[in-house]
């Protein structure tokens, strides 16, 4: 039945690859199941026939599809089917999306798709990387215009050693979470989290990435040689060269006076002068043209932007190559939230946010690998007033997801453990302006709210990006670019970290990729960048984290119990535990462990809470003597409670040395004695003696 079919082997981090063509989805320009270990993922790329109307981009959409039954699980959402896309899902269509972008023809313009639906999981073999796999090999046996394959790898660093490709139980102790996406010459994707990497040990893990992906991409090759389809002809998407020259020679001059300024909105406001000029000038001669007239005025500010740098040395703002825009840094801006950064850089401004909470508001996870929970989230987002633009609120698109996941991973490698720190925490960076590298921005106003808030962070961090210039042979870096830089530029080069080493980088790239030299001066211009950040910025806004949270915070307290007394502790129907948190203000957790966390705005109401506690998992030792008070008394005897729920009887012959004919002789209900226990009796109530007190 399926003629066609053929499966290719290969080996990549000692297990084993296998890639199998023209069995499913046949009807997609091109697609592959790719499986590595038990994992397996359908890959299919899809383009339209004909371009779309009225854009000036390529209209690629990269899907990575998780399906819970890879996992063996059902969904828990009410209707038991996955819904919108996880986080995680996202990231990884991104981190797929930004390889392959840049090999695309410039001027296509039809509407290309690639799926990616992960159909099995183990979890020693990472999906992610068994779709870009995948993804580059689908696009490359088919008859979509693309200038590939491109293949990825992931790397550790265990023990102070490189691993390609690092099991479950490796990641789980890696100091380095970095995936790397490279042509069979250069690198054209770089995406990291890493626990204060130094910069030499990160080079040297993405050049050994590197000599991975050139052996994978033999591979690949020989399946297209095999497999490949020749490309469809598409409608060329170029500009009249005559309007173009027309346009160029009317307003170039004019151009170059409104590009050169360090205020965007000046600048803004000239180039809406020019384009009206433009349209006036040439719209009896070019009607209904406004759109290639657009095009035409943003490839002429290209022009000038980049031959400024290339043959000047100039930047628009006209600072030097190595030098960051205006800084400042502002904590404490709110009253009533648990910690506020305002970090400024140029006319980018981020606000962070910081709010604690008790350990069972972590955010619950739903997704393909093990992480089923996280204690620290990071949002971000980016209204239209931040660009100057009047647009409606809307849920955060993938942008805005990626770049508060950036900065959720630039600040996971300092925070505190739970034992050191028991408290949920969220951070929420509002853009408030943007012009340039607002990801790195927010890192910094993160690292502010974060000590204002009084978490004992490790380390201060600090996120910078690096921008880059090309024309053949020709290459030069700029720190800190700002919008234009980034537009009109060839890479977006985001790293942040500490003093001691690199905790995230994000690589954008417009060009086919990078060599060795230009990625190591990347590291190096960003490592002088955020060390000036964190020194002359961060730490003069606030030396150390705040000594204690704000008084608005809740207050957590922590105590470990044996698990056995959990039950007593939630009581039949959680009556105990509901009364200890109604009696007290306080709010308890409880884990399976035995991990039991108290929070309450009121420190007395928390400890208060904690000694109910300690009263109930409370075992008194025979032999021991106690400090307690005398509660309710009968003929026989006295009872005294030495700790909350732990009560016991003194009998009436264990009151006094000498005979006593009524217990109201020797103590009275209020009354604050010592006892001596002497153990629980066969039906386990606990006995007290007075008269042994003191022996």
């Amino acid at each position: 039945m399926f003629e066609n079919f053929k499966v290719y082997h290969y080996t990549l981090a000692g297990r084993p690859l296998s890639v199998e063509i023209g069995k499913m989805a046949g009807l997609a320009n091109g697609s592959c199941l790719v499986r590595y270990g038990d994992t397996a993922v359908l890959a299919c790329a899809t383009a339209s026939a004909r371009p779309r109307d009225g854009i000036d981009f390529l209209p690629l959409s990269v899907d990575f599809e998780e399906r819970l039954y890879a996992v063996g699980r059902i969904p828990g959402s009410y209707f038991k089917r996955e819904g919108k896309p996880t986080e995680k899902a996202i990231l990884a269509s991104r981190v797929i999306d930004r390889p392959i972008r840049p090999l695309f023809p410039k001027d296509l313009r039809n509407d290309v798709n690639i799926s990616l639906t992960v159909l099995s999981v183990d979890l020693d073999c990472s999906p992610e990387i068994t779709a870009m796999i995948g993804a580059s090999i689908a696009l490359s046996i088919s008859d979509i215009p693309w200038n590939g394959p491109i293949a990825g790898v992931f790397m550790g660093l265990v023990d102070g050693e490189l691993v390609v490709n690092p099991t479950l139980a490796q990641r789980e102790k890696s100091d380095l979470e970095l995936t790397v996406a490279g042509s069979a010459k250069k690198v054209v994707m770089i995406e990291a989290g890493a626990n204060q990497v130094e910069d030499d040990k990160m080079f040297e893990a993405i050049m050994t990435a590197h000599e991975e992906i050139k052996d994978l991409l033999l591979f690949i090759d020989g399946i297209v040689e095999e497999q490949g389809k020749p490309k469809f002809e598409y409608e060329h998407h170029e500009v009249d060269e005559e309007l173009y020259n027309k346009i160029s020679e009317f307003c170039i001059d004019d151009i170059r006076v409104a590009l050169d300024t360090d205020d965007k909105n000046v600048r803004d406001d000239r180039m809406n002068v020019i384009t009206n000029n433009v349209y006036a000038k040439f719209d009896e001669e070019y009607p209904d043209s406004h759109p290639m007239m657009d095009e035409i005025l943003y490839k002429i500010q290209k022009f000038v932007v980049r031959r400024w740098l290339l043959d000047e040395h100039k930047r628009v703002d006209g600072r030097a190559l190595d030098q960051i825009r205006p800084l400042a840094a502002e904590v404490g801006l709110f009253k009533r939230v648990h910690g506020s950064g305002l970090f400024t850089r140029g006319q980018t401004q981020v606000l962070t946010i910081a709010t604690l909470g008790p350990i069972s508001e972590a955010q619950l996870l739903d997704g393909i690998d093990e992480e089923l929970e996280k204690r620290y989230m990071h949002h971000y987002n980016m209204p239209g007033y931040s660009v100057g633009e009047a647009k409606a609120s809307r849920s955060p698109g993938r942008r805005e997801i990626g770049h508060g996941a950036l900065a959720e991973r630039s600040l996971v490698p300092v925070l505190p453990s739970v034992e050191e720190f028991p408290y949920a925490i969220r951070l929420v960076s509002e853009v408030i302006s943007s012009n340039g590298s607002t990801s790195q921005g927010s890192v910094c106003g993160s690292t502010l709210a974060l000590m204002d808030a009084g978490v004992p962070i490790k380390a201060p961090v600090a996120g910078i990006s690096c921008g880059l210039i090309t024309e053949g042979d020709r290459w030069m870096t700029m720190i800190d670019i700002q919008g234009l830089e980034d537009f009109y530029g060839d890479m977006d080069f985001k790293v942040a970290g500490t003093h001691k080493g690199i905790t995230s980088i994000q690589m954008d790239l417009k060009i086919d990729g990078l060599t060795p030299e230009i990625i190591r001066e990347a590291l190096a211009v960003t490592h002088k960048g955020r060390d000036y950040i964190i020194d002359d910025i961060i730490l003069k806004a606030i030396e150390a984290p705040r000594a204690d949270v704000s008084e608005y915070a809740p207050k957590m307290l922590t105590m470990k119990v044996h698990p056995d007394k959990i039950r007593e502790i939630i009581g039949t129907g959680g009556k105990v535990i509901q009364k200890i948190c109604a009696d007290t203000g306080a709010k308890v957790d409880i884990e399976d462990d035995g991990s039991v966390f108290i929070s309450a705005v009121n420190r007395d109401a928390a400890y208060k809470a904690k000694e109910i506690i300690d009263g109930i998992v409370f075992v008194p030792e025979a032999g021991v003597t106690y400090n307690g008070t005398v509660t309710r008394i009968i003929p026989i005897g006295a009872f005294v409670e030495i700790a909350p729920g732990k009560e016991g009887m003194v009998h009436i012959s264990k009151l006094a040395p000498t005979r006593t004919e009524k217990v109201e002789d020797v103590v009275n209900v209020g009354d604050k004695v010592r006892v001596k226990c002497l153990g629980f009796d066969e039906k386990n109530r606990l006995n007290f003696s007075i008269k042994d007190a003191d022996k």
